[in-house]
């Protein structure tokens, strides 16, 4: 009798690791936004293998019911060389050679420009700047000053040693 009930319990708990192996329909959380899975709209379809980010494996999954999604329509395309006429758009008509020419247009041309607006006429610096000229202070009126040369009370300094 408990070789009957270890038996039933092994059973039955060995039944619960295949349940995560199922299929999952899948229905969209908003209306009109598809849920798209590795190009197939899997709206409302069945899908077998997707375990998602629950588990640490990767499975492709199997879609069944979904309808392919083309991610860059086919617009179709005229090319003249083929031969063929176009699908739509308007009908290509080779006018005869002998027909009546239109007047020719008259000439027209345009032309456009920039240029930065001009600038205001400075006094050029002189490289040599005469010397500056003092006026007399206090209604004194004596000998100009000479600044052409070093002041007269400059004196020379002596070098100064930096003890090391």
């Amino acid at each position: 009798m408990r070789a009957g009930i270890a038996l039933a319990v092994l059973i039955g708990t060995t039944w619960t690791a295949f349940a995560g192996g199922g299929f999952d329909i899948v229905i969209p959380g908003r209306p009109g936004v598809p849920i798209i899975i590795n190009g197939v709209d899997a709206s409302y379809a069945v899908v077998e293998g997707e375990w998602g980010l629950g588990k640490g494996e990767q499975v492709q999954p199997t879609i069944y019911g979904g309808r392919y999604v083309d991610l860059a329509p086919n617009v179709g395309h005229y090319y003249p060389s083929a031969g063929h006429l176009p699908g739509y758009g308007r009908l290509e008509i080779q006018p005869p050679a002998n027909r009546r020419l239109p007047q020719p247009a008259e000439s027209y041309h345009q032309s456009w420009s920039a240029q930065s607006a001009s600038q205001p006429v400075q006094p050029e610096v002189p490289f040599y700047p005469p010397p500056v000229i003092l006026a007399p202070q206090n209604g004194d009126v004596g000998m100009p000053q000479d600044f052409s040369g070093p002041p007269q009370d400059f004196q020379r300094r002596k070098p100064r040693k930096f003890p090391y």
